[in-house]
């Protein structure tokens, strides 16, 4: 995806609402959670899919299976972005879609200091190793440069 442009917005509530998704169902959950605040707000939603590739995805011994598993990934996020817009359209809400590769901390982080966000929702975690390692939400709040919210 291209340039998302930075937020401009004067209002009351918060101008643009930054949304990770990632097929699971909290992050539709969150997605739907901020697609009502954008659109009780007139906010702008940006919605974000972040293709994390796993430690495992980097050892695959062939190409082929390298090949499938990006063709997967974007099959994924192509698939998320039409559920997206659809919901978006239907609600009358802004929004745009960004895919990105790479960690999920780091690219939500980049794009919402890129454009400049007033809130960023998230889905919480189901995987219990992330009471350990911490989760993407946990991640985000401890950063403390945005309001989190955090989607069960």
């Amino acid at each position: 995806m291209g340039n998302v442009a930075p937020n401009s917005w004067t209002g009351d509530g918060p101008g643009v609402i930054l949304v990770a998704v990632d097929g699971s169902t909290t992050s539709v959950r969150a997605a739907a959670w901020a697609g009502g605040l954008a659109r009780r707000q007139g906010s702008r939603l940006l919605c974000i899919y972040v293709a994390a590739r796993s430690a495992l995805a980097g050892l695959a011994l062939t190409v082929g299976t390298e090949m499938n598993l990006e063709s997967e990934l974007d099959q994924v996020a192509a698939d998320l972005g039409e559920e997206l817009r659809a919901s978006a359209e239907s609600y009358h809400v802004p929004m745009e879609y960004v895919v990105r590769a790479g960690d999920p901390v780091t690219e939500i982080v980049r794009i919402a200091d890129e454009v400049k966000v007033d809130a960023v929702v998230v889905g919480a975690s189901t995987q219990a190793g992330h009471r350990l390692v911490g989760s993407v939400a946990v991640r985000l709040v401890r950063m403390g440069r945005w309001p989190v919210t955090v989607v069960p």
